[in-house]
């Protein structure tokens, strides 16, 4: 066998020849890349241009542009690339647009000032739990004397100042009007207050709802782009409208150990977690009949003003981080970076209530120092019977992808399209594969993936493994092997006994 074949061996005329090859010489296996798609509606403004492939975002002021700014796909870029910096960094963020469905509809609510101002001041809207976006202010400044007519407009222009505003304000000398900018569902989730601060100035102000925001898309068409790319997380703007949780479920499947379906099945093995937010104070009512399936995690953040879709941005931004660069953590006593907070979160304060609810399959949180901080973060998955769900916690099944994609670039560097060879024949040609050097190989990745913490008793694991010849197709390589994941200390349990220092009779 020719050590270069830079130059071919049937050559004999003077030549010199060089070849590149790639080469992969790294001793550990790197983590699964994450990838990011979001599934959300664009502005009705943006619909009559709308692309609704699927788009690498890397901002967004590019979301806003494309899509609308205020819109739920900007409402979600925002927290995961803010215009501050940083944010989900070098992970991709793939948007796919959602058209608006067939008779949806906006959300439009009237604000009726009252009175006449008795001094200067200044007033604040708080829309969807914010008085600022991207900081810009929500701010009414008012003038002593001014009345119903004079603050309606200054209600309108409080709200179409702030760019990333999700509503359009007109007015008239009696209300202001403001209407999403987008139709749907998500929209009915937006909310308006006036905060007065210390001093009313003489002023009052009532807000009703005129128009409920109605309508939710289909994301089959958005799925189905997937294709062979390895979408980790889905962020899911909709929230826990069931015919779209539905569809997440159906379409990523089961790891059933006899027939997975979806995107756990052998030949595809690409599964994802969808991040669905909720500001609802027990989320557990809806995920505990979804106890077979392993696709949603509730991303909760209770009592909340903001929108649901604020929770699951937020969600992924710390999950997404911490999977691509320490995927043997977890993302528990993490905190939201972004999500407006109630004075109390109601039954979640409770952790009798937390515990109860992750037993049911739902995401918990705390509010501490101000911020909703991660207590457990989980799939919906708690079958009965099994005591300890496999598939519970959202950090065990990225610790499975890796486990899944380090041992598939092996595959290709080592098994695919090779030849194979019985353990005792001697062969010196280039890509052979023998059953005893595969099982080495795969013995070494149990060590690497011991030391990255992700599997424990690497030993278990290398004295599973096994590797055959298939005795029914010559071109089929069989492997098995188990592996315990590493857990995460998330209870610390201490008994300490204490008595007194008595004295003693000498």
């Amino acid at each position: 066998m020719a050590t270069s074949t830079a130059v071919g061996t049937e050559r004999v005329s003077r030549i010199v020849g060089y070849k590149l090859k790639k080469g992969d010489f790294s001793t550990s296996s790197p983590n699964l890349p994450q990838r990011i798609a979001i599934f959300a509606e664009a502005n009705h403004a943006n619909q009559g241009t709308l692309d609704t492939d699927g788009k690498e975002i890397t901002d967004a002021q590019t979301a806003g542009s494309l899509y609308g700014y205020g819109s739920p796909i900007y409402n979600i870029m925002r927290i995961l690339r803010p215009l501050s910096g940083g944010g989900i960094g070098g992970i991709p963020t793939i948007v796919y647009a959602q058209a608006a469905a067939d008779g949806a509809a906006y959300k439009v609510l009237e604000v009726t000032p009252t009175g006449t101002a008795t001094a200067n001041g200044t007033h604040f809207l708080k829309v969807a739990g914010r008085d600022s976006v991207d900081g810009e202010v929500y701010a009414l400044n008012i003038a002593k004397g001014d009345t119903t007519d004079a603050i309606t407009q200054k209600i309108e222009d409080a709200v179409n100042n702030v760019l990333g505003s999700p509503f359009i304000g007109t007015s008239t000398d009696y209300e202001a009007t403001l209407t999403s900018k987008w139709k749907g569902l998500t929209a009915e989730d937006l909310s308006v207050t006036v905060d007065v601060g210390d001093n009313a100035l003489g002023l009052t102000y009532a807000v009703a709802s005129t128009s409920t925001g109605a309508g939710t898309p289909s994301v089959t068409a958005a799925l189905n782009q997937f294709g062979n790319e390895w979408v980790t997380i889905v962020v899911n703007s909709y929230g826990t409208v069931s015919t779209v949780m539905d569809a997440l479920e159906s379409f990523n499947g089961i790891p059933n150990p006899d027939t997975p379906t979806g995107r756990y099945t052998g030949i595809v093995m690409k599964p994802f977690i969808a991040l669905t937010g909720s500001v609802a104070d027990n989320p557990s009512t809806i995920t505990d009949a979804r106890l077979d399936d392993v696709t949603i995690a509730i991303c909760p953040a209770p009592l909340s003003k903001g929108l649901p879709m604020e929770a699951a941005a937020n969600a992924a931004l710390l999950f997404g981080k911490t999977a691509q660069n320490t995927p043997q953590s977890d993302i528990g006593g993490a905190s939201y970076s972004d999500m407006p907070t109630p004075i109390s979160i109601g039954s979640m304060s409770s952790y009798d209530s937390r515990d109860s609810f992750v037993k049911k399959g739902c995401s918990t949180v705390d509010l501490v120092s101000g911020r909703y901080q991660v207590q457990d973060f989980v799939t919906t998955y708690h079958p009965v019977g099994e005591v300890v769900p496999q598939y519970r916690f959202c950090r065990n099944l990225m610790l499975d992808f890796n486990v899944r994609y380090g041992y598939y670039l092996l595959e290709l560097i080592n098994v695919v399209d090779h030849v194979i060879a019985a353990n005792d024949d001697t062969v010196n040609a280039q890509n052979v594969v023998k059953p005893k050097q595969w099982l080495q190989v795969v013995k070494s990745y149990a060590a690497d993936l011991g030391v990255r913490a992700l599997v424990a008793d690497v030993p278990f694991m290398q004295d599973s493994i096994t590797v055959a010849i298939s005795t029914t197709n010559p071109d089929r390589l069989e492997t098995f092997f188990r592996y315990k994941r590493t857990g995460i200390a998330r209870i610390a349990s201490t008994d300490a006994e204490a008595g007194f220092n008595f004295g003693t009779n000498d």
